[in-house]
């Protein structure tokens, strides 16, 4: 009885030449999507709750949805280095990596230059150096490990770029207005969701609000 070939989960998947320190550190530079996903934005949800991270994590899963979709349609092959890599079953324009990075570092940018609960970051570019670090070594790392070409990381970053700018526009300008309905409604009063973005420093609303809390609880007791 013959039985259908045998597809792996790929979400941690990322081969390296063994020894080669280089490749070892790109391949961990490859899994940083998935650490934002499930570590990052999982975590702020849960601890935060902020509508901003909400849909900022959601235009990053639209975004792939959209580079699966172009991906699908044009069915670019990857690099001939896919056959040792065992990535042949899958299309490889666009990067889907590249897409997500660049999406999220163009987003994390235009947060940080808007000022939404960080006016008071006086270098913003210092700011911003690290998801730009992060998103151009994804791209080198995607190539490097043979996982695309260079057109194909390109492409992602493009692409990328403009989805992430077009989100950024569609939030903070057309759905932030419905940021108020979303806290007061059963959703949102369930979850504790909340929006923060017109606080000039969060950092410091909630660290004075947090004190004064605190001093007012050891005076109710005192």
């Amino acid at each position: 009885m013959d039985h259908p070939p045998l597809k792996a989960v790929t979400l941690t998947h990322v081969r390296y030449q063994r020894g080669d320190q280089l490749g070892h550190f790109l391949a961990w530079i490859s899994l940083i999507p998935v650490f934002i996903s499930l570590c990052g934005f999982v975590c702020h949800f849960i601890f935060r709750r902020e509508l901003q991270g909400v849909f900022f994590a959601i235009g990053l899963m639209i975004s792939q949805f959209i580079s699966g979709l172009i991906k699908k349609s044009v069915q670019q092959a990857r690099p001939e280095t896919c056959i040792l890599l065992e990535m042949c079953d899958s299309h490889g324009w666009p990067s889907s990596h590249s897409q997500y990075m660049f999406f999220f570092a163009v987003y994390f940018t235009l947060l940080t230059f808007r000022g939404i609960g960080l006016t008071e970051v006086k270098n913003k570019w210092a700011a911003c150096f690290l998801p730009w670090s992060l998103a151009v070594l994804t791209m080198y790392s995607r190539v490097y490990l043979g996982y695309h070409s260079i057109a194909q990381v390109f492409a992602g970053a493009i692409l990328g770029t403009l989805l992430g700018s077009v989100w950024f526009w569609f939030v903070n300008y057309k759905a932030i207005h419905f940021f108020p309905v979303i806290e007061e409604s059963s959703f949102g009063k369930m979850f504790y969701v909340k929006d923060t973005s017109h606080i000039k420093n969060v950092l410091e609303f909630e660290y004075e609000n947090a004190r004064r809390a605190r001093k007012e609880m050891a005076a109710k007791y005192n």
